[in-house]
Formats: structure tokens, C-alpha cells, sequence
């Protein structure tokens, strides 16, 4: 059997934050000169993940992983509300094609902070959440 793929997990995640009405960018924002900056968005940073042994055979099928997802808005209440939105629409198993998810599991975040660095100044709070699957 194939070890498990990062990559599709990843993509479930963006799917179910865009479907939740979220504009998501991966792994930062764009870096284009005049990029303006939407009033409320998510950067979702992935990691590789783990292949986990299943058994006691040594089959490394099942996944873990943890992702951060950055909530960014143009004043504290829209980072918060993005935060919201993420949460809702990470409440139910995500689709990975083959892949029998369990829920992503939340595990919070620090408080919101004010980035000064941007022009005019946004707020961001970054929660991560653990994923696990297994083959379906």
C-alpha cells in the first residue's frame, strides 16, 4: 500500500476554508507590487505530516498532521470573525479522496495581535489544528 500524501490533505483543508466563503492563500500572501490586501483572509501554512504505522506489521497508512492557519483582517473583530468562519468550516471530516478523515481537531491560538508592518496596520491570530486520516 502507497503511504499517505500530504498534498491532498492540504487541498481539503483550502477547500473547506474556501468553501466557507474564505479567501485563502497558501503559505503567505502575494508578494506582487500593488497587491492590495482583501479586508478579511486566511494564509494557511501546512507541515508534511507524519505516515504512521497502523499496526503492529509496520504499515505506515495512517496520517497526522498539523496546520496553521493565519486569520488577518483589517481591524481585531475581522480577524476574529475569520477565525469564526475557519472554525465552522472545519467542524465536519474533510474529503481526501481514499482517506476516511476524523474532524479536524482544533488547538487554539494565542491572542490576536496588531501588525504595524502593513500599511494601514492589520490584526492577525494564528490557530492551529491537527488532522489525522486512515485509508477508507
Amino acid at each position: 500500500m502507497t503511504p499517505p500524501a500530504v498534498l491532498p490533505h492540504v487541498d481539503a483543508v483550502q477547500a473547506a476554508l474556501e468553501d466557507g466563503g474564505l479567501t485563502v492563500y497558501l503559505g503567505g500572501v502575494p508578494a506582487a507590487a500593488g497587491w492590495t490586501p482583501p479586508d478579511k483572509y486566511v494564509v494557511l501554512y501546512p507541515e508534511p505530516g507524519q505516515a504512521v504505522r497502523e499496526s503492529l506489521a509496520d504499515l505506515r497508512t495512517d496520517f497526522t498532521t498539523v496546520f496553521q492557519i493565519t486569520c488577518v483582517g483589517g481591524s481585531m473583530e475581522r480577524a476574529l470573525w475569520a477565525a469564526d468562519t475557519a472554525r465552522a468550516a472545519l467542524s465536519a471530516p474533510l474529503t481526501v479522496e481514499g482517506r476516511a478523515t476524523w474532524r479536524p481537531e482544533d488547538l487554539g491560538g494565542p491572542p490576536v495581535q496588531r501588525d504595524d508592518d502593513t500599511n494601514p496596520p492589520s490584526w492577525f491570530v494564528p490557530v492551529q489544528y491537527r488532522l489525522m486520516s486512515i485509508p477508507a
